[in-house]
């Protein structure tokens, strides 16, 4: 599937402030170097934030992510599916908003199965989730259900020397 370019913007009011190029932005989401820790941030019922780290994965054109059934931040999503993916990455804070829906198409899971399972943890399909032999603590055992968030706006901020004059925001009209 061919991703849609988003529109960029500059952040800064800055001569000096250059948007990233999507392109840059994409290889950090495609294929984050090193250990990274994903946080999802969602809306509880009466308003309060929360913020769980979570297994991410970026595929074509959207992040998804696994939930062990019954958590707290798939309560959150089944009242309000607008949420957060944070990350840092190679000199770049990397944030990706929009709205959550579980998925259960059998060639997706595949496919990301697959892609998790190049990244060390052994997810295999089943009835319209993930099994594994284990997960996050806090997830619960498996099945793991997967939610796709199809970004309605990303943001990169740079974090060194090399990076901080490049604030971007990229806006997706869907």
């Amino acid at each position: 599937m061919s991703e849609k370019e988003p529109t960029t913007e500059r952040m800064l009011n800055d001569a000096e402030a250059t948007p990233m190029p999507w392109a840059e932005a994409l290889a950090r989401l495609e294929h984050p170097e090193g250990e990274v820790t994903h946080w999802l941030s969602t809306v509880r019922p009466d308003g309060r934030p929360h913020v769980v780290p979570v297994g991410a994965a970026w595929l074509d054109g959207a992040m998804y992510f696994t939930t062990g059934q019954g958590t707290r931040k798939e309560k959150n999503l089944a009242q309000n599916p607008l949420c957060v993916i944070a990350f840092a990455n190679r000199g770049f804070d990397l944030m990706v908003e929009g709205v959550a829906a579980r998925v259960t198409d059998e060639a997706t899971l595949e496919r990301l199965a697959e892609k998790y399972n190049a990244n060390g943890w052994p997810a295999t399909v089943r009835e319209g989730a993930f099994d594994a032999p284990f997960s996050a603590p806090t997830t619960g055992p498996a099945p793991y259900n997967v939610y796709k968030v199809t970004p309605s706006v990303v943001f990169g901020l740079g974090t060194t020397e090399e990076t901080y004059e490049h604030p971007t925001r990229w806006r997706f009209d869907r």
